[in-house]
């Protein structure tokens, strides 16, 4: 049950990661975590280069340490595919975060359940494999093979409902206006 219990949390995990990355209509600094920036010949994430900041609800702060790497940073963004314009005023980016229209909103949902779904596919196929070695172990009787199995739906059962939570907190935190 050890092995099923951190398979599945890593799924959770994964979910979380990618909703982090949905963007909704607040600044959130996770958006960052996947753009690289050309650092001395390395690509390098710009949360290792630069201090993120939120100053405010829609907007987000980029304080390069080194400030050779403003033009960088601002064409990494840029040619991302986030749909945010970056403004550089010579020390520091700034991403403005437009409120997201009500048909952006819908998609974004269209969006999380999407994730939600390949969340759930994955915890089901954690179930399939732990069913197949429970019956391919030959030391269990027919009983305790449909036990174990019952104790690995009843788990199934409980991340599903784990990320239908997620799900419909995110969905909240998306159509909130």
């Amino acid at each position: 049950m050890a092995d099923i219990t951190s398979n599945m949390d890593k799924s959770l995990e994964a979910l979380k990661h990618n909703f982090s990355k949905v963007r909704t209509g607040r600044a959130n600094a996770n958006i960052l975590s996947d753009i690289t920036v050309d650092y001395y010949g390395v690509a390098t994430p710009i949360t290792q280069v630069a201090a993120v900041k939120v100053p405010e609800a829609h907007m987000l702060m980029v304080e390069p340490w080194d400030k050779a790497l403003l033009n960088a940073i601002v064409k990494a963004i840029s040619a991302s595919d986030l749909g945010i314009t970056p403004s550089s005023d010579g020390t520091v980016v700034r991403l403005p975060f437009p409120a997201p229209t009500e048909e952006r909103r819908r998609e974004l949902v269209r969006e999380c359940r999407e994730l939600a779904e390949q969340a759930r596919v994955s915890i089901r196929n954690i179930r399939r494999d732990f069913n197949n070695k429970i019956e391919r172990d030959e030391e269990l009787s027919e009983d305790d093979v449909r036990r174990e199995q019952a104790k690995v739906q009843k788990h199934t059962d409980a991340y599903i409902k784990k990320i239908d939570e997620m799900l419909k907190a995110k969905e909240a935190e998306v159509m909130e206006i």
